[in-house]
C-alpha cells in the first residue's frame, strides 16, 4: 500500500463544484483586489475566530510582519519567540528590524514553555510571539498572564491552528494581534498563498489593513511607508468555499490522530501530549523517537511517507549564524529536531490507511 504524507485530491474532489463556481463568480465580476470576495471571507473567517476584524494578506509571514508593525515593534526591540518553530515566525521579527529572543519549548507539547520566558525578559523587550505549533494550543492563561503583568504586546502564530481551542476560546483571540497562514497545505487552505490579521483593536485592524496596502488608507493618500500584501479576490472567494467544511476537516482530523493516539503501542515511540483545556486540530501529529533515522526508514520500505518538522532548528539556521547562540546553547529545541517524525494524516484517508500506519509502527522493532 502507498500512503502519502498529505494528499489534497479527497477534499478537492468533494469540493470541485463550489471550488469552480467560485472561480467563475470572480472571473465574471473582473474585479480582482479588495473586492466582494475579500470583504465576505474577512467578515466570516472573523466570525469564525471570535475576533472584530480580519484584514486579508498575501501569505502567513506578512499576516505576522505587518502585525509587529502594526504594533510599532522595530529596531532596538526584542521578542520573544519560540526556539522551536518553523522560520516565518523568527522571520517576522529579523524583517522589522527587532531582535528574537530565543525560549525552550515544553518538550511534552513542542510549544513554548511559559515557565521559562520570564527568565527572558528584558528592558529592551516589547513582545511575546506564541505560536500554536502543529495545531496544539499554547497554554494561553499563563501567557496573557505574563504579558499582562510585564506590560508586553502578545501576538500568536496561528499559521497551524485553524479553529484550535484553549479552554473554550479560540486561538487567534488572545492577543492583541494574531497571524493565519492560507497555504495549501495548512487545513484551511487556498489554492495558493493567502494569510490573515486577526485583532479586536480598531486602530490596529486599520493600521495593518494600510501598511499591506503600501500604506494607503485611501487611493494615492500613504500614511506609511508600506507595503503589498493583499488577498486577492480568487483566493478570497476559494476560502469561503473551505471554510464551509473546515469544522468538518478538523473533525476528520481529530478522530485520525484519536486513533493514533489510542492504537499506536511501540515503546520507543513518543505519542503527542495534549494539555488539559487544549482541543487541538491536528495540522501535524508528530512522534518522537530517538531511533527517528530508523523508523523512517522502516515506514518508507513499507510505502508510508512521513515528515520531519523541523530537522534544523532556528539558531542553527545559516541566515542566523550572526544570532549569539551555538550548538548545545538550546538543547531541547536540538533534541526535537533530531527526534521528530511527523506521520500522514489528510482530510479522505481511510480507515484501511490509518490501520496500515498503526500497524506499521506497531511491528517495528529494533
Amino acid at each position: 500500500m502507498k500512503i502519502p504524507f498529505s494528499s489534497f485530491v479527497p477534499l478537492e474532489k468533494k469540493l470541485n463544484a463550489p471550488l469552480r463556481s467560485a472561480f467563475d463568480r470572480v472571473l465574471t465580476r473582473s474585479w480582482y483586489i479588495h473586492g466582494a470576495e475579500d470583504a465576505a471571507f474577512e467578515e466570516a473567517f472573523a466570525a469564525y475566530v471570535g475576533t472584530q476584524h480580519c484584514i486579508g494578506t498575501g501569505n502567513g509571514l506578512d499576516s505576522l510582519i505587518l502585525s509587529l508593525r502594526a504594533l510599532g515593534i522595530g529596531p532596538g526591540d526584542e521578542v520573544i519567540v519560540p526556539s522551536n518553530t518553523f522560520i516565518a515566525t523568527v522571520l517576522a521579527v529579523t524583517y522589522v528590524g527587532a531582535m528574537p529572543v530565543l525560549v525552550e519549548p515544553d518538550i511534552r507539547t513542542y510549544n513554548i514553555d511559559p515557565a521559562r520566558i520570564t527568565d527572558h525578559i528584558t528592558q529592551k523587550t516589547r513582545a511575546i510571539i506564541a505560536v500554536h505549533l502543529y495545531g496544539q494550543p499554547c497554554r494561553m492563561d499563563e501567557i496573557t498572564a505574563i504579558a499582562k503583568a510585564y506590560h508586553l504586546l502578545l501576538v500568536e502564530d496561528c499559521a497551524q491552528a485553524h479553529g484550535a481551542d484553549y479552554q473554550g476560546q479560540r486561538v487567534g483571540t488572545f492577543g492583541d494581534m494574531a497571524g493565519f497562514s492560507f497555504y495549501p497545505g495548512k487545513n484551511l487552505g487556498a489554492l495558493g498563498d493567502a494569510g490573515a490579521i486577526m485583532t479586536n483593536d480598531a486602530a490596529l485592524a486599520d493600521k495593518a489593513r494600510a501598511l499591506g496596502n503600501y500604506g494607503s488608507d485611501h487611493k494615492y493618500h500613504h500614511l506609511y511607508a508600506g507595503q503589498n500584501s493583499r488577498l486577492d479576490e480568487l483566493q478570497a472567494a476559494f476560502l469561503r468555499v473551505k471554510l464551509g467544511s473546515l469544522d468538518e476537516i478538523t473533525a476528520e482530523r481529530r478522530r485520525i490522530a484519536a486513533v493514533y493516539q489510542s492504537q499506536i503501542r511501540c515503546p520507543v515511540v513518543i505519542l503527542p501530549y495534549v494539555e488539559a483545556g487544549a482541543d487541538p486540530v491536528w495540522h501535524i501529529y508528530a512522534i518522537r523517537t530517538k531511533h527517528r533515522d530508523r523508523l523512517e526508514q522502516h515506514l518508507a520500505a513499507r510505502g508510508i511517507a512521513t515528515g520531519r518538522h523541523y530537522p534544523i532548528p532556528i539558531h542553527l539556521q545559516p541566515c542566523y549564524a550572526d544570532l549569539p547562540y551555538q550548538k548545545g546553547d538550546l538543547p531541547i529545541a536540538e533534541e526535537i529536531s533530531e527526534t521528530e517524525l511527523s506521520l500522514p494524516l489528510y482530510y479522505g484517508m481511510t480507515d484501511d490507511e490509518i490501520a496500515y500506519v498503526v500497524d506499521a509502527i506497531n511491528a517495528w522493532k529494533l
